[in-house]
C-alpha cells in the first residue's frame, strides 16, 4: 500500500487574470508545488485532477481555453495520471478509483482548489471510501461566498471548510509538515 498525492483543479482560471480567481491562489500554488516536488523526488505517485466544464452556461474551466489548463507550477510530468472530471467529486464519473487501486493507494495527500467545493467533495468521498486522507491546508484556496446577503470572506470560507474536514474526514497539515 502506498501514499499518493492528489492535486485537485490547480488550473489557470483560479489565478489573477483567470475567469474565476480565488483569494490566495498565488500563495497556495507555491505550497502545492513544494509538495509536488517532495513526492516526485521521493518517487511517490502524483495524480492530477482537471475540471472541464463543457456546458453552454460555463463561465470558467471551458474546454479549449487557457483557463482550463493546469497551472505551470504543478503541470503534470509524463507518466503522471491526469483525471478529467465534470463534477466537484473527483471520483464521480472518472477513473480515479481505478487509478488509485492500481497504485495500491492507502493514503491520499490532497491539495488544490476550491477548498469549499471540489477539495471538500473529493476529501469526503475519499474518506468514505476508506482512504486515510491528509489535507495540505496551505496548498488550497477558496473564493468569497455569499448567503442571505452576507458576504463570507474567502479566508473564513477556507477556515470553515478545513475545520470541518479536519473533524472526521482528514488529518490537516501544512506544506512544511510534508516537506519535513
Amino acid at each position: 500500500m502506498s501514499r499518493v498525492l492528489l492535486v485537485i483543479d490547480i488550473q489557470n482560471d483560479y489565478f489573477p487574470g483567470g475567469a474565476h480567481p480565488l483569494a490566495g491562489s498565488d500563495m497556495a500554488v507555491v505550497a502545492a508545488a513544494s509538495v509536488v516536488e517532495v513526492f516526485r523526488r521521493g518517487g511517490e505517485p502524483v495524480v492530477h485532477v482537471q475540471h472541464v466544464w463543457d456546458e453552454p452556461e460555463a463561465s470558467f474551466m471551458r474546454p479549449g481555453t487557457p483557463g482550463v489548463e493546469i497551472h505551470q507550477a504543478v503541470r503534470p510530468l509524463p507518466g503522471e495520471a491526469v483525471i478529467i472530471k465534470a463534477s466537484p467529486n473527483a471520483f464521480v464519473g472518472t477513473e480515479l478509483g481505478a487509478v488509485l487501486k492500481r497504485l495500491e493507494a492507502s493514503e491520499l495527500v490532497v491539495l488544490g482548489m476550491m477548498t469549499s467545493m471540489c477539495v471538500d467533495s473529493s476529501v469526503r468521498a475519499a474518506a468514505e471510501q476508506g482512504f486515510d486522507v491528509v489535507l495540505v491546508h496551505d496548498a488550497c484556496a477558496a473564493p468569497d461566498l455569499e448567503f442571505g446577503g452576507v458576504v463570507v470572506p474567502a479566508e473564513m470560507v477556507h477556515a470553515a471548510f478545513v475545520a470541518a474536514l479536519g473533524d472526521g474526514f482528514a488529518r490537516v497539515v501544512s506544506s512544511r509538515d510534508i516537506i519535513a
